[in-house]
């Protein structure tokens, strides 16, 4: 039976000399077509749309020491950044296996890895939180190295349809897996005004929890919905009113991340799930395996650092690292996302 002729569709045109919508930036989201335009980007210090810049890729292969033959495990695969060279440190030797709880990026992940030789006698990709590691360990043994990158994908934060940026107008998702659970707009409507007071002060440290809190909470006895992206950094804006105008606005974006990682954290149990990989961690690792973690923000740092150090008085690990280690200069001059990142190591026992 014959196939009816596909009709070409023309790409979406947008006004102007540039495209300003994540959808309309067909050349920022076709990497492998348009190379240059894209390194073009990256020079000026930008991540190009759908694209991710994985963060201090030098010091974390120097550190996890990889060998042919060794087994891995990626526990935020991401857009594959690093991924990609573990990968080529296995030399075709080995494995490496990749979580991901978001079913939409790891799935885009796994095919461009599949394309550039990276098939499932290498890499193994499952659709899994880290929390989890456990399970996987069950059947791939004890890993001989594990990272684990914290950090949010930058094609996560861009596309507006996922809701985790307050810069552009999109639903309240703010869910890693936007299959499961709640969004962040429910999970306001649910929350008591001192609920989002304590979690905005336990998540993201914010000076303002008590104005944002009071007026989030103002809004929904009005029966306003918070669904959106746009409306929350609204709520954000006229709760900072008060402050003298030159200080505004820094105050503003500020208190906007701040409220929007605060959500994200609890929407997706963040600190809940850090804790339980970093409690299962020394049972999944080979004697002498190496684990390398990447963090963003101070809480999940903390936990990190507590965990190193315990599990080292307590001798299941024999070494870590005794401060932070940091990407450089050159590295945030090029991605400014990488100002915030700290990375720690431990050596199991």
């Amino acid at each position: 039976m014959e196939q009816p002729e596909q009709k070409h569709q023309r790409r979406v045109r947008y006004k102007g000399t540039h495209p300003r919508n994540f959808n309309e930036k067909y050349k920022e989201l076709q990497p492998e077509k348009y190379a240059d335009t894209v390194e073009k980007i990256i020079q000026k210090g930008h991540t190009p749309a759908g694209m991710h810049i994985s963060i201090c890729v030098k010091e974390i292969l120097e550190f996890l020491q990889i060998k042919p033959g060794q087994t891995g495990l990626d526990a935020t695969l991401g857009y594959g950044g690093h991924t990609l060279e573990m990968l080529k440190r296995l030399e075709s030797k080995g494995h490496l296996y990749a979580l991901d709880a978001d079913p939409i990026e790891s799935e885009k992940t796994k095919e461009r890895l599949q394309r550039l030789g990276y098939g499932p006698n290498l890499l193994t990709v499952k659709l899994m939180n880290f929390a989890d590691v456990d399970q996987v360990a069950a059947e791939a043994g004890p890993f001989d190295f594990v990272l684990a990158d914290l950090g949010l994908s930058s094609m996560q934060i861009d596309n507006p349809d996922r809701g985790f940026t307050y810069k552009k107008e999109g639903p309240l998702d703010l869910r890693l897996n936007p299959e499961k659970g709640i969004s962040g707009a429910q999970r306001l409507k649910e929350m008591t005004r001192e609920e989002i007071e304590g979690m905005l002060v336990e998540n993201a440290d914010e000076p303002y929890a008590a104005q944002i809190s009071g007026a989030i909470a103002s809004q929904q006895k009005r029966g306003v919905d918070i669904s959106t992206t746009t409306q929350l950094r609204q709520v954000v804006e006229d709760a900072l009113r008060f402050l003298p105008k030159d200080q505004r606005k820094e105050a503003v974006q500020k208190s906007c991340q701040r409220t929007f990682q605060a959500l994200r954290i609890d929407v997706n149990s963040e600190f809940e799930v850090l804790y339980e990989f970093l409690e299962k961690l020394p049972n999944v690792l080979a004697k002498g395996g190496r684990v390398a973690i990447l963090s963003f923000h101070s809480g999940e740092d903390r936990l990190v650092k507590k965990s190193f150090k315990a599990f080292l008085r307590e001798g299941v690990y024999r070494e870590i690292s005794t401060e932070v280690i940091r990407p450089s200069a050159e590295e945030c001059n090029r991605n400014s996302r990488a100002r915030s990142a700290k990375l720690r190591w431990a050596v199991k026992a």
